[in-house]
C-alpha cells in the first residue's frame, strides 16, 4: 500500500494504535474523546498517565515523582513503560489513541521500537491543523470559575450573564497561562518539534492532515473518513 507520495506503508497490525498531534487549543483532546466513542479505543494522555501514576503510587509513578519534585522531565523510558502499562489493561484491548506523546523524534524513535517488539505499531497520526492566530484565539477566550472549574469560552460558549458562572455566580477568570503573550510563546516552543515529529511519520507515509478549523463534529467525521478509506 502506498500514500499519495507514493511511499511504502506497511499494514497495520493487531490493535489499533493511532496518534493525535496537534499545538494547545487545537482540540484533540475534543477529538481524541469523539474518537474514543466512536472506535472504542482508550484515551491515553501523557497528563493523565503521570496523575493517575502518582496517585495509585504505582513503582512506575514513583520514579516519575522523584523527577518531577526536582523539576525535572520524566526520562522517555519511564513514560513509554506509563503508555505500554496502560496498553496492557482491558480497557485498551481494541487499542489506544496516543494524546501528548511523543512530543519529539527521539521519543518517536523509542516508542516506534518498543511497540515493534511487541508485534505493534502506530498505524495513523492523525495531525489536527490550525493557523496560530485562531489557536491564540482559542485558548486566550477561555474563562474559568475558580470555585467550580467550568469553563467557558468568551465567543464559543460564553456564561449567561457576562463573566459571571451559570452555575453559582462567581467571578471568572482568565487563568495565567491563558493569556494571548504565554499562549504565542507555548506555542512557538511546541511548534519546531511537533512538526519534526509529524515530518517522522510523513516518511512511513501514515500522516492525515485535518483541516481544524472546521466545525468539531467536521473534524471528527473527515478523521473518521480517513480511517475508514485507509488510503
Amino acid at each position: 500500500m502506498t500514500d499519495s507520495g507514493g511511499a511504502e506503508r506497511q499494514p497495520s497490525t493487531g490493535r489499533r494504535i493511532l496518534l493525535l498531534v496537534g499545538s494547545v487549543g487545537a482540540g484533540k483532546g475534543t477529538q481524541a474523546e469523539a474518537l474514543r466513542t466512536e472506535l472504542g479505543l482508550a484515551h491515553l494522555a501523557s497528563g493523565n498517565l503521570f496523575r493517575k501514576a502518582l496517585r495509585d503510587g504505582s513503582p512506575l509513578g514513583e520514579q516519575a515523582r522523584a523527577y518531577m519534585e526536582r523539576g525535572d522531565l520524566v526520562p522517555d523510558d519511564i513514560t513509554i513503560q506509563m503508555f505500554m502499562q496502560e496498553l496492557s489493561e482491558p480497557g485498551a484491548e481494541r487499542g489506544a489513541i496516543l494524546d501528548g506523546f511523543p512530543r519529539t523524534v527521539a521519543q518517536a524513535r523509542a516508542l516506534d521500537t518498543t511497540l515493534a517488539e511487541r508485534g505493534e505499531q502506530i498505524e495513523r497520526v492523525i495531525s489536527i491543523e490550525v493557523p496560530v492566530d485562531e489557536l491564540v484565539a482559542r485558548v486566550a477566550g477561555r474563562r474559568v470559575c475558580p470555585d467550580c472549574g467550568t469553563t467557558y469560552h468568551v465567543a464559543g460558549d460564553p456564561p449567561r450573564e457576562a463573566g459571571r458562572c451559570d452555575k453559582d455566580g462567581a467571578e471568572l477568570v482568565q487563568r495565567d497561562d491563558d493569556r494571548p503573550e504565554v499562549v504565542r510563546a507555548r506555542l512557538e516552543k511546541q511548534v519546531v518539534p511537533m512538526l519534526a515529529v509529524l515530518d517522522h511519520y510523513d516518511q512511513k507515509g501514515i500522516v492525515q492532515h485535518v483541516d481544524g478549523t472546521q466545525p468539531i463534529s467536521r473534524v471528527t467525521d473527515e478523521i473518521l473518513e480517513g480511517l475508514r478509506a485507509g488510503w
